[in-house]
């Protein structure tokens, strides 16, 4: 792909693009379908039936079942051929994610740390002797990895760490001093991407071998759920690494936290896409089973609305996690796997999307929670025992909202990179505030073309304004002192959150309308209809908040909340009418079902 067919990181903040230059699930290839498929059948064949196992710590169970999935080529999507792995392309490595998940929390947590955030720094950062040591081990699950940042006083503020690192008189080692906290796979890992301060300033990263003199592991962590992880404490004391483990260079280890923390994001999204679809799969298949008042409880109106906003949900976070995932696949396209920076020059091009992968995490982990937490109503007094998975999933879904930076921390990074990259000149975003006026009223005057998704297309418009409106005003008031005000960064991040997911559905369903027709398209309507009309009052309460914190003036005030009314508003549909189609079709089928 040229680089003038790439679309930018941000762009979607000011421009809608070409629905048919936006990836979508139904673009998958017959090689995406098969992955997804060998996938689907490794977990429900050898993992699902194992999961009590798995939760009460069977180890050598959970690492003979990591094993296997390397043997399927399951590990090594990410790790280039040369290194023993398989080289797939992202939209491969997300649909593995998304499919792992039918094998169990507690198991594709332990996968996913081991293939993402445990390997991907070596991928990236790594140099060509430790490529050749490490990944082939961990590409064929012979060794399992695992990546420790987080200290008992360094959560979100990863900067702030303690663990030291001082080179030994000889300079053959590094001594490392400190502890690491909720470590994930820490008990059966082999493999550890630590990170430590250089003299106590320089931020570096290491490569950790299991049985590494002054290394231990502390006892396991009892956890809400994920039962069947390992999540334990790294104990550092004189521990000797030799200097040839410095993972790419002292004192720039912060690239490799923060750099893979984006595709984590991504990943971890992804996989909450396809919790999301196994929990409907399990509501519908119970509430088509339970039986009250002589019929199925399927056929009570509440339940069907319950599995339509579900459906719903899961509709706008697929859509937006495989639009993202169709963006950074292109963009990794572009680079020269051949040259000596090629993982380097690969996160680069991940990294312009860091918004994106925000939005996913935030989007992918509330749609999840929001999902499982109404699987279990559905399943009434027997979602909550033990005995129906469900509770399992419940339990498990919580986790996301921490993973990979919590969503606070992910509300916050939205807008700040967003004025990163227009300080860099990489968006336009004051070029597009300062048009904003006469944007505004452009918008204002559109009229719907008279399409099926016509007014859907003018409503997203007008949310871009909004945005701009709300983030414009902020930066007038309050200048380099916004990233103090927190509560209306968050507001900004929300935003956008509802416009890329209700964006990325309207693409979605426009570009199968292109090419199949409206009449094979009208479930993904439907389900398009119905997210944008209930996000714009969503939209509409973020906005008018942030701009009364805002603005100080009641005259103004008013006037900007009037504009806001405007261009938030929509015209009346049977919202219940569109959800009883969508529950009908999701119930037919038995799962979530586009």
């Amino acid at each position: 792909m040229a680089d003038e067919d790439i679309i930018k990181g941000g762009s979607f903040l000011l421009e809608m693009p070409d629905p048919q230059k936006v990836f979508t699930p139904e673009d998958f290839t017959d090689e995406h379908k098969m992955m997804a498929k060998t996938t689907m059948d490794f977990t429900l064949e050898k993992v699902w039936p194992y999961r009590d196992q798995i939760n009460e710590k069977d180890y050598d169970l959970l690492k003979r079942l990591i094993r296997e999935a390397g043997e399927l080529g399951l590990l090594g999507a990410d790790v280039p051929e040369e290194y023993g792995g398989s080289g797939l392309d992202k939209i491969s490595s997300m649909v593995i994610t998304e499919y792992l998940v039918y094998g169990g929390g507690s198991y594709s947590v332990t996968f996913g740390a081991h293939t993402g955030i445990g390997s991907l720094p070596i991928v990236y950062f790594g140099n060509k002797e430790q490529k050749q040591r490490f990944l082939p081990d961990l590409a064929e699950g012979k060794k399992i990895a695992a990546y420790a940042l987080t200290e008992p006083g360094a959560g979100s503020d990863a900067m702030n760490i303690k663990t030291k690192a001082t080179l030994s008189a000889d300079g053959k080692y590094y001594i490392l001093n400190g502890t690491k906290q909720f470590i994930t796979n820490a008990a059966i890992a082999d493999v550890f991407i630590v990170f430590a301060k250089v003299d106590g300033e320089k931020f570096t990263a290491f490569i950790v071998e299991k049985g590494t003199e002054g290394f231990s592991i502390g006892a396991e962590e009892h956890k809400m759920g994920i039962k069947g992880s390992s999540t334990c404490s790294l104990i550092f004391e004189d521990a000797k690494v030799p200097v040839e483990n410095v993972l790419f260079e002292v004192g720039r280890g912060y690239r490799v936290a923060f750099n893979i923390l984006d595709i984590g994001r991504q990943k971890l999204a992804v996989g909450c896409v396809g919790s999301c679809k196994l929990v409907i799969e399990l509501a519908v298949k119970y509430a088509l089973e339970r039986v009250q008042f002589g019929v199925p409880i399927a056929q009570f109106g509440l339940i069907r609305e319950k599995i339509a906003d579900m459906a719903i949900k899961t509709y706008a976070a697929e859509s937006a996690v495989y639009r993202a995932s169709g963006l950074i696949d292109a963009k990794l396209h572009t680079v020269d796997v051949t040259a000596e920076d090629a993982g380097q020059q690969s996160l680069k091009a991940i990294e312009d999307y860091a918004i994106e992968c925000s939005i996913n995490k935030v989007l992918g982990s509330e749609t999840l929670d929001y999902v499982a937490d109404e699987g279990v109503q559905i399943f009434g007094g027997y979602g909550y025992t033990y005995e129906y998975p469900v509770e399992e999933a419940y339990r498990d879904a919580r986790i996301n909202r921490i993973f990979e930076g919590t969503n606070e921390v992910n509300r916050l990074l939205i807008p700040g990179t967003m004025v990163r990259k227009a300080m860099k000149g990489e968006l336009d975003l004051m070029g597009a505030i300062g048009r904003l006026g006469e944007d505004i009223r452009a918008a204002l005057a559109a009229e719907p073309d008279g399409s099926v998704l016509g007014e859907e297309k003018v409503a997203t418009d007008r949310v871009k304004k909004v945005l701009l409106m709300v983030a414009g005003n902020a930066v007038q008031k309050f200048g380099t002192a916004l990233e103090k005000e927190q509560e209306i960064l968050r507001l900004l991040g929300d935003i956008g959150i509802e416009l890329f997911a209700m964006e990325s559905a309207l693409l979605r369903t426009l570009k199968a309308i292109q090419r199949d027709g409206e009449e094979a398209a009208s479930l993904k309507i439907a389900y398009t209809k119905a997210y944008v009309h209930d996000a714009l009052p969503r939209i509409a309460t973020l906005a008018k908040n942030g701009m009364a914190a805002i603005e100080a003036d009641a005259e103004t005030l008013a006037k900007r909340i009037a504009t806001i009314e405007r261009l938030t508003a929509h015209s009346p549909i049977n919202v219940i009418g569109i959800k009883r189609q969508i529950a009908e079709k999701v119930i037919e089928a038995g799962k979530y079902v586009v």
